[in-house]
């Protein structure tokens, strides 16, 4: 969560934006050595018009997911997508596609008109090889040659962006009446960009099209299964982890479920298919990349979020788990789910939570306000809160709007929604929010990845044992490396851990 500039509540992700890249392999900066074979279409440049689009939205969206990674991983990965682009068919294709490689901790790859492509480091560390960085790029790749942008454009239009953690609230926590929309509210990206949400026949060819870029570039095309089981097993871990079975991972907030998706990829590219992996180059290149949250924007452990850069921190009841975006961190559990996020103070904190409670009105329905504001003070800050009960078609729910004066100008906020009644849940939340010195600040510490080479007597338990987590070590391992508990490992072999 970076320092936000109003008071309004911002998503903590954007589901997938239209329009992508395809990907071509070179020798160059150990892409695969296979030479490519030529395009048959005639190339189609890409339009001004497109171009203009995308430069406009390209600030936003860096923006929204962190900022642009740089560095020697960053790249990498641009030099991949750049080289790839060419079997696309779009005239000038090298040139004319800008790969970023963005610092967001969420499983997330997409596009936007003007050969925009975006991948963040989070997907790209659960990759385990070239070819799958290739398949996921090369997947976008076939919205944009099959014109999937141009045909769903006019559905775009009338949908504004609205992020994974806001349907999830809308649809399994409120239900699809006037609350929901009120959920929606809440937890709704402050970015104005369309989505594009395909067909599932659409999502198909562009993985049957991805599936062809693979084998055009001489990469092994079986790598689109294997990125998607990785995926699939990733979301499956991460809601066993959070005690859920309805968290939609970023990948499938308008795209199909991955799980649904990993027989049938297979199937496409043939299981005694051959081409190139790229293993150890992939692993080597993406060694020492930032995993999870980056301290400039906030860390989460377990139920305790710290901001070194803001110098403060807070804890989420028991129960509840929290998921960090570039704005705003989101806080959900079986009962509730809440959201902390910051913003500009011009007046009193009365006014602010008045205005943060304005802001969560639905269109067209009476604007929603507290029955009081009371003034607290929370670890030597100045507070304040009020409570709102709301009549949805499931029942009475109550809506918490707790501010706090940091000064200077500056407020942060929580917003909280629950039965109504049960409101008291989050006290123990509230409550918690304080300063941490300069010495608390600097001992946060990011995770990153450590690609390490298998030594003789190492087994899958004891390198699982040196995974930077308190939980789940060997999951989380397996399943970052691609393996399962009945895989074995071999001296010399390179494999990746989490670390500090």
């Amino acid at each position: 969560m970076k320092r936000a500039i109003g008071s309004r509540l911002v998503q903590v992700g954007l589901p997938f934006i239209a329009v992508a890249v395809v990907l071509q392999a070179c020798a160059a900066d150990g892409t695969a050595s296979a030479k490519s074979k030529s395009v048959a279409s005639a190339p189609r440049a890409i339009s001004a018009t497109d171009k203009a689009e995308g430069a406009k939205a390209h600030p936003q969206l860096l923006a929204e997911f962190g900022g642009a990674v740089t560095g020697p991983q960053a790249s990498y990965v641009t030099s991949v997508g750049q080289n790839i682009a060419v079997q696309s068919g779009l005239g000038n294709a090298r040139s004319d596609f800008t790969v970023t490689l963005l610092n967001s901790p969420v499983n997330n790859a997409f596009a936007i008109p003007g050969g925009y492509v975006y991948v963040t480091r989070q997907l790209t560390a659960l990759m385990n090889n070239e070819a799958e960085l290739a398949g996921v790029l090369g997947h976008e790749v076939g919205h944009v040659a099959a014109r999937h942008a141009a045909k769903r454009e006019s559905a775009a239009k009338r949908n504004q962006v609205l992020g994974a953690l806001g349907s999830i609230l809308s649809g399994v926590l409120l239900g699809n009446n006037e609350l929901g929309q009120l959920g929606q509210k809440v937890f709704s990206t402050g970015s104005q960009l369309l989505t594009l949400k395909y067909s599932r026949a659409q999502e198909e060819e562009a993985d049957n099209l991805g599936i062809t870029y693979l084998k055009r570039a001489g990469y092994d095309p079986r790598a689109m299964s294997t990125v998607l089981e990785s995926l699939a097993r990733q979301n499956a871990l991460e809601a066993q982890l959070r005690g859920t079975s309805n968290q939609v991972p970023e990948w499938a907030s308008t795209h199909p479920d991955p799980a649904s998706r990993v027989r049938a990829a297979m199937t496409r590219a043939g299981a005694n298919a051959t081409g190139t992996l790229n293993r150890d180059t992939f692993l080597s290149r993406i060694d020492g990349l930032v995993y999870g949250d980056d301290p400039k924007q906030g860390i989460v452990d377990g139920r305790n979020f710290t901001h070194p850069v803001l110098r403060f921190a807070f804890s989420a009841p028991d129960g509840f788990f929290m998921v960090n975006g570039s704005s705003a961190v989101t806080i959900s559990g079986q009962s509730g789910k809440a959201q902390f996020s910051g913003g500009k103070l011009t007046g009193t904190l009365d006014s602010y939570i008045r205005a943060a409670f304005a802001a969560l009105t639905p269109s067209g329905q009476a604007q929603i306000t507290p029955s009081s504001i009371e003034s607290a003070s929370v670890n030597g800050i100045p507070a304040a809160y009020g409570v709102a009960r709301v009549q949805g078609s499931s029942g009475q729910m109550d809506a918490v709007v707790f501010a706090y004066d940091f000064g200077g100008g500056q407020a942060y906020h929580f917003v909280a929604l629950t039965q109504a009644g049960n409101a008291g849940i989050y006290n123990s939340m509230f409550k918690s929010l304080h300063r941490i010195s300069a010495s608390e600040a600097g001992s946060v510490k990011p995770r990153q990845l450590d690609v390490v080479t298998v030594k003789s007597g190492d087994t899958i338990q004891s390198l699982a044992n040196r995974m930077a987590f308190s939980d789940a070590k060997l999951e989380r391992f397996l399943v970052l490396n691609g393996l399962t508990s009945t895989s074995t490992l071999k001296a010399g072999q390179l494999v990746k851990i989490v670390t500090y």
